[in-house]
């Protein structure tokens, strides 16, 4: 079964999709959550009432990937490169969990700032 979301923040709301990880299911069996999103460069972050420990945590991400940061106990949106990214590369802060992907464009996150209401609910 899909476990697609909407993420919801100002004047942007995105369609996304889950995958088959046992932190994507903590994640989705607690919807909707609700924050105030933070942001690292082109990453949108904001804390969850998750916990969970490294699954498979990577070091690199990819525009449009959803992750769960073990150490902050957030949820993550890469939309661009962070302070961390290198040429190359898109780096989190630290490893995360691969959770799933955004559908929409990219550059639609840039109009979020910090301090605005973010809200995960399941989608259709």
């Amino acid at each position: 079964m899909k476990k697609l979301i909407r993420i919801s923040a100002g004047e942007v709301s995105m369609a996304a999709e889950l995958n088959n990880s046992q932190t994507a299911a903590l994640i989705y069996d607690k919807l909707p959550l609700e924050g105030t999103v933070n942001t690292w460069g082109d990453e949108i972050y904001f804390k969850i009432p998750v916990e969970s420990g490294p699954e498979d945590a990577v070091e690199k991400v990819e525009i449009g990937d959803l992750a769960y940061w073990p150490d902050g106990q957030c949820f993550c949106i890469f939309f661009g490169k962070t302070p961390a990214s290198t040429d190359s590369e898109i780096r989190p802060a630290s490893p995360v969990n691969l959770i799933g992907r955004f559908t929409g464009n990219p550059d639609d996150w840039k109009k979020v700032h910090p301090g605005v209401g973010i809200k995960l609910q399941r989608g259709e």
